[in-house]
């Protein structure tokens, strides 16, 4: 790998690296506003089975910026991708309305995570108030996309610095003013969501105009085709955590436990996120130099590695959580317990990701899709065992989680390689 690709790799990189993580400190701001509640407990077990429903939607829009990437290179092949955003992302709404609203979408909830009454009517007004917000996000994502195809990354980092600005303003003064948790938790996110994504598509139309092609725009068949297996990988992903909460919710100590995970998950996914941003560099930079690319997320992975070993090791974990989140008690001492686990999830991830990368840039993703899939199971087979067992505690959570990302790894490495010789 050459000096001038090693600084071009950096240059695109780092700032998708601050991206991932300014996305999970929004949700660190949730978590610790929450924390300052009376039953600060019981108020992340509802936030976090909500925002796992939630996501289960949700999570599948997350590669929308990949669509736009990928697909949205002239002015005619933009708006028919956005076209395509648009309708998916409304539908996609109006089924998170349909479970949080109806009486067999609470149901269902209720089946699946096994709360009690009171904590299910507030789990599912949340879904309620999340709905439209999904729609705002689809078209953020869609604006950011259209930047990273221009390797506009640095500007991808300064919108996500004012989405927090937003988020944490508005949280503080929503608190301050006595506002309930979902009022000012749902609001905030819509307020903040709606800045970045009206920011985004300024940004987009002043520095990469599009322009207009003679070449057909894609079709939608060919959009649906590339895009829903993408979709099930992220929806499937999103089923990890839920799988873990319904186990964890039947023990005897669920609810701090699932507060915990919650804690701890999240804390570890600032890392994750940042592991996270590699699939993009397929898209911006072809599948040549496969080596070179190999050496740079190695380095990366050691990096996030030792970071992480060294926030999980010393008093800086405990401080940040204790401090900068009020986590207390049985809570914060599992979170820390997570978050030593976690310590191996960057490696798992960027190598995932290096294959998940070149299926996306050879519009072969069904493989991620299969892979997805073999992870549930394999978290679900994890979860049933250590409950038939008794041994589900929040490590043998983390342990399950670890495991059905690691089989993940493997099928997606089997599926990529058929595809792309070394």
């Amino acid at each position: 790998m050459t000096a001038r690709t090693q600084r071009e790799y950096w240059a695109f990189y780092w700032p998708l690296a601050l991206t991932g993580a300014a996305t999970l400190l929004g949700v660190q701001f949730q978590n610790a506003s929450l924390a300052r509640f009376p039953d600060a407990v019981t108020e992340l077990a509802i936030f976090a089975i909500a925002h796992a429903v939630f996501s289960l939607f949700g999570t599948g829009l997350e590669f929308t910026q990949h669509l736009s990437a990928h697909f949205a290179r002239s002015r005619a092949a933009a708006r028919q991708t956005l076209r395509f955003v648009v309708l998916l992302a409304t539908l996609l709404a109006l089924a998170i309305g349909w479970v949080g609203g109806s009486t067999p979408g609470q149901v269902l909830v209720g089946l699946a995570f096994g709360v009690e009454a009171s904590m299910l009517e507030r789990v599912c007004r949340y879904l309620v108030w999340l709905a439209p917000v999904l729609l705002l996000h689809a078209l953020r994502l869609y604006y950011v996309g259209l930047l990273i195809q221009a390797r506009l990354t640095g500007q991808v980092t300064a919108l996500n610095a004012i989405y927090l600005g937003v988020l944490g303003g508005w949280l503080l003064a929503g608190f301050a003013l006595g506002g309930s948790a979902l009022a000012v938790l749902v609001s905030a996110q819509a307020a903040a969501t709606l800045v970045h994504a009206l920011l985004a598509r300024r940004q987009a139309g002043r520095h990469h105009p599009l322009p207009e092609s003679a070449e057909p725009p894609p079709s939608a068949g060919r959009l649906l085709r590339f895009f829903m297996p993408l979709a099930t990988t992220g929806a499937l992903f999103s089923l990890s955590r839920p799988i873990l909460y319904a186990f964890v919710a039947r023990q005897p100590e669920g609810v701090v436990i699932i507060a915990a995970l919650r804690v701890g998950f999240d804390f570890a996914f600032l890392f994750q996120q940042a592991a996270n941003q590699f699939r993009h560099f397929f898209v911006s930079f072809g599948l040549d130099d496969l080596a070179g690319k190999r050496r740079f997320m190695r380095r990366v992975a050691l990096g996030l590695t030792l970071i992480m070993l060294a926030v999980a090791l010393s008093p800086l974990g405990d401080w940040l959580l204790r401090r900068g989140l009020g986590i207390q008690g049985e809570v914060l001492q599992r979170a820390m317990d997570i978050l030593l686990l976690m310590t191996l999830m960057p490696g798992i991830i960027i190598l995932r990701n290096y294959f998940h990368g070149m299926l996306i840039a050879r519009e072969r993703t069904g493989g991620m899709a299969w892979a997805s899939l073999s992870r549930v199971l394999v978290i679900a087979a994890l979860g049933a065992l250590g409950e038939a067992t008794g041994l589900l505690d929040h490590r043998f959570a983390v342990l399950a989680l670890l495991g059905g990302f690691g089989v993940e790894t493997l099928v997606v490495w089997w599926r990529a390689g058929r595809l792309v010789p070394d």
